[in-house]
């Protein structure tokens, strides 16, 4: 299986640098050399980021006469909020466990007030 067919948001927003690019065109389309300048790394590295961002929709490139621009489309972050939310769950369940225990070791010893 070659890395491309397993390219997800999760890897486009595993990396700092391309959570970054998603921050700056989130606002409004910028173009690869206006992305680059926020950055000390080449630019065909922001290309490669930029690459591995498309492949996993959350940017789109379009062309407009010699420049090409970014815009980010961040639906697939449904699916990051979706695996985050279980986990909110499970933490809300345990937190909530241990204020109720805290709670009723608090009551039985009133000299901690």
């Amino acid at each position: 299986m070659s890395i491309e067919a397993r390219r997800d948001v999760f890897q486009a927003i595993a990396d700092p640098t391309r959570r970054q690019i998603i921050n700056l065109i989130v606002q409004k389309p910028m173009n690869l050399n206006a992305i680059a300048d926020n950055f000390q790394i080449s630019r065909p590295a922001i290309s490669q980021h930029i690459k591995i961002l498309t492949e996993c929709g959350m940017v789109v490139v379009r062309q407009e006469g010699r420049e090409r621009f970014c815009e980010a489309k961040l639906e697939s972050l449904s699916e990051v909020a979706t695996w985050v939310d279980q986990y909110k769950q499970f933490w809300n369940e345990k937190l909530d466990s241990l204020d109720s225990y805290l709670t009723k070791i608090q009551s039985k010893n009133p000299e901690n007030e």
